[in-house]
């Protein structure tokens, strides 16, 4: 059933969870642990949890000896292909404790327009729920193009909500939950829920901006939420460092309410 309020992510059954490339690569590779802990507690209660997560290139970047991301697109998926490999590992082995078992699912948006890719993608999600596997879903940066460049995994992340009918889409970030302005400016509100059909124009999310290992930003975010909300699911935009807490259902981060009927 759709979760329409943030308390219902302690019940719902079925739940997207996105995580970026800067909030578990690198120095912040740490809260991988974290994240699977929390995921673990939602998956042990009957959920069926599906994790989006950013980060291929990112993780590739420190073992093909480069300083920075990189601008073109070959070593980019070079990069990613390296990186998957070592971020899906990283995952099982914080899974292992919890007697979860992982199963990679690399997609394109692409993949997901097209009718037959859509059904054969849909039919292989269900079947890992259905054998209580946490699918690990990322983009298939090595053959990728204009995705790994505007990196829109948040858009991915509420593509696959809508293929997998989700209760409801979790999106974390940097930031505990969404702002009436730029963080950085004081004048700034956090944001605790938008309704569905809000009209956002007077508010100001900033542009997608890319950083030292990926891309995105609040801009993304709101997009891909709006577009989940729009087709009945319920979006939290929140903290990856709040993570356990918005699977619990606590009063945390920003609520996308869902549209009603759809």
């Amino acid at each position: 059933m759709t979760a329409s309020s943030r308390a219902e992510l302690a019940t719902a059954n079925r739940i997207v969870v996105k995580v970026g490339s800067s909030s578990i690569s690198g120095e912040s590779s740490w809260r991988i642990p974290m994240i699977v802990q929390a995921l673990s507690s939602a998956h042990r209660r009957g959920a069926e949890i599906i994790l989006v997560s950013s980060g291929a290139i990112a993780t590739g970047i420190p073992f093909l000896a480069l300083d920075s991301r990189p601008t073109d697109l070959a070593t980019q998926q070079a990069a990613a292909a390296v990186g998957q490999n070592v971020l899906v590992f990283r995952y099982q082995e914080a899974l292992r404790p919890f007697g979860i078992v992982a199963g990679q699912v690399l997609l394109t948006t692409g993949d997901l327009e097209n009718p037959t890719s859509r059904s054969n993608a849909r039919r292989a999600m269900d079947r890992l729920l259905s054998l209580r596997i946490l699918p690990i879903v990322n983009e298939n940066d090595t053959v990728a193009t204009q995705e790994i460049r505007f990196g829109d995994n948040d858009r991915l992340a509420a593509l696959v909500a809508q293929l997998v009918g989700a209760d409801a889409l979790v999106l974390l970030s940097d930031v505990e939950s969404l702002y009436t302005k730029p963080p950085t400016d004081p004048t700034a509100v956090p944001i605790e829920e938008i309704p569905a059909d809000a009209d956002l124009s007077g508010l100001e999310f900033g542009a997608s901006v890319v950083n030292s290992v990926g891309t995105g930003g609040a801009a993304t975010k709101v997009s891909a939420a709006r577009m989940a909300a729009a087709s009945g699911i319920g979006v939290l935009v929140t903290s990856a460092d709040l993570v356990g807490k918005a699977l619990e259902g606590e009063p945390i981060g920003t609520w996308f309410a869902p549209s009603v009927g759809r």
